[in-house]
């Protein structure tokens, strides 16, 4: 893996921001005021509280990694910060890549793939280090962690059955679920729509209850403290990609005077709120799918699956409209063929993850464009589909002196090692973003943002709002939208792709802005991200700052 983990949740379109509506932007701690940050507790350093000696005393156990060329180790975290001895813990993977000129090494450079709910040990262990720069790799050790809830973590989230529970749901009449269109407009779509969307809380609420209020982005930061102090560093050198600039982000507010360096890569502003992030995330791959089309021919050349640039567009909209009436066709080792086929937001999610990395995406999404107008959605389909990561054979945490093999476990997760899921990046997508960013609980406010995103966006924007349902019932994370505050951060670099889909260069300009000091980087292009796909300008650029702490200039692009 190369570039920033890509997910394909249930509406990529909404909660891809980065994390999508929140990829997270949800950056900041409880608001004191409107818009407001909590104030950075620099004189509470969290190191020194004698309730969390034992966590920041720990020291990283290293031991060779199922791939080669990697170590592993797990780092113990409290479940509550605010009662951090209560024996409820996570335990977190974390894996590294070792500089490749150890006799000059700087340190250690953590990193965010995304998500939220992308592993970083998984992402690791595929070869994301490769992603860095060569100057970055021979100075740094790349250390990736899976944060709390998410993946090999124990205990991890889950908002689907067990095998047991499964069988037993499919021994029971179905339930209809209604109509799914991309712009819900009657009373009848309205209320599927919102059905669906309490059924999928009350699936998480049942299955990680007791998870659901400490998955957020302010704790995942504090865990990235403490694996700062775990790997004996003063201070924080990092990078995070997509959802990573939120984690960040939360990072710089949290412990502005602990960051060495920090790039933000596909940056998230936290000023949105909820429906403004789905308009500009929205937004942005509706102008994706209009660069798409209009560079098809020259991107996919005669896979292009129509001859002008308003016919490309034509035939996609056509798709949309035809899985509306009726599921596309598929075969019958599809993943979609249980399903009857791709319905609209199936056949939405699989062209907006295409948008990600036209250089490897385009030209197969135009075959399957292709195809499925012809009657076989198929490739369509397996569009973007991956492996799911495999199952952890030895969840258990490994003892220290400082922190004991506490209990894992909680009221609706059951036994962690048991229940662990082969892949749980939907339901951490769906926790985090929830949490993070405060919802309606009033349905008609996002029936009234409908007509706002879709002269905005589009399908891509009704779509976006409905996935957001989800969100209402949502335990609160009390986050406000609000500006940066990090007094004292170093510069901190944020790269802006012009053409990103899912976090669109807007934001980054705004980020940049919000930082004391913060820099730009601007890199003409399309897709999502930039360092580790944007050439040798971007990779100078970035390993330039993180190696020599070397600034850009302002109106620096690549």
């Amino acid at each position: 893996m190369n570039h920033p983990v890509r997910r394909r949740p249930a509406l990529v379109t909404a909660l891809a921001l980065a994390c999508s509506v929140a990829l997270t932007s949800c950056t900041a701690g409880p608001a004191t005021g409107p818009g407001r940050a909590a104030a950075s507790p620099a004189s509470a350093d969290p190191a020194s509280r004698p309730d969390l000696k034992a966590f920041y005393g720990q020291r990283l156990r290293w031991t060779d990694c199922d791939t080669e060329g990697y170590v592993c180790a797990r780092l113990t975290v409290p479940r509550d910060y605010d009662d951090p001895g209560n024996g409820k813990t996570f335990v977190l993977p974390v894996a590294r890549a070792e500089a490749g000129k150890p006799d000059r090494r700087i340190g250690s450079l953590v990193y965010n793939p995304g998500g939220p709910g992308a592993a970083g040990v998984q992402s690791l262990e595929e070869g994301m280090d490769e992603a860095f720069g060569r100057a970055a790799r021979d100075r740094f050790d790349i250390v990736a962690f899976d944060p709390r809830g998410v993946g090999a973590s124990v205990p991890a989230l889950t908002c689907t059955a067990s095998e047991d529970e499964a069988e037993e749901e499919a021994s029971e009449p179905p339930v209809s679920e209604g109509v799914a269109p991309l712009h819900p407009r009657t009373e009848e779509e309205r209320t599927a729509a919102a059905e669906g969307a309490r059924a999928a809380t009350e699936d998480c609420e049942r299955h990680s209850g007791g998870l659901l209020r400490h998955v957020g982005t302010q704790d995942a930061a504090r865990d990235l403290d403490v694996l700062r102090a775990a790997l004996g560093e003063r201070e924080l050198t990092y990078l995070g990609w997509s959802y990573g600039t939120s984690l960040g982000t939360a990072y710089a507010e949290l412990f502005p005077r602990r960051v060495r360096a920090m790039v933000l890569d596909g940056a998230i502003d936290p000023s949105l709120d909820w429906s403004q992030r789905v308009l500009s995330q929205s937004a942005g791959f509706r102008r994706s799918v209009d660069d798409y089309a209009d560079h098809c021919a020259e991107v996919a050349g005669d896979s292009c699956p129509a001859d002008s640039p308003d016919a490309v567009r034509a035939l996609i909209e056509g798709l949309y409209t035809r899985a509306e009436r009726e599921p596309l066709p598929v075969s019958e080792d599809s993943s979609y063929a249980e399903y009857g086929g791709m319905d609209a937001t199936a056949v939405l999610d699989a062209v907006s993850m295409a948008m990600y990395t036209p250089e490897d995406q385009w030209e197969p999404l135009s075959r399957a464009l292709a195809a499925a107008d012809a009657g076989d959605a198929t490739e369509l389909g397996a569009l973007g589909e991956e492996e799911p990561a495999p199952a952890d054979e030895d969840p258990a945490p490994e003892e220290t002196d400082e922190v004991t093999e506490e209990d894992s476990g909680d009221e609706g997760s059951g036994a962690a090692e048991d229940l662990t899921p082969d892949d749980n990046e939907g339901a951490a997508l769906t926790a985090v973003n929830c949490l993070d960013v405060p919802h309606p609980r009033d349905l008609d406010a996002y029936w009234d943002a409908l007509p706002r995103a879709e002269k905005a966006a589009g399908v891509y924007g009704t779509a976006g709002v409905t996935a957001e349902l989800t969100c209402r019932g949502w335990p609160s994370g009390g986050r406000t939208p609000h500006r940066v505050d990090a007094d004292g951060v170093v510069p901190v670099l944020v790269v802006g792709t012009t053409g990103d889909p899912s976090t669109p260069y807007e934001e980054a300009v705004s980020l940049a802005d919000q930082f004391p000091g913060g820099m730009l980087l601007t890199y003409e292009g399309m897709g999502h991200t930039a360092y580790g796909r944007g050439g040798a300008c971007v990779t100078g650029k970035v390993d330039a700052y993180l190696v020599g702490l070397k600034p850009v200039r302002p109106g620096a692009t690549c």
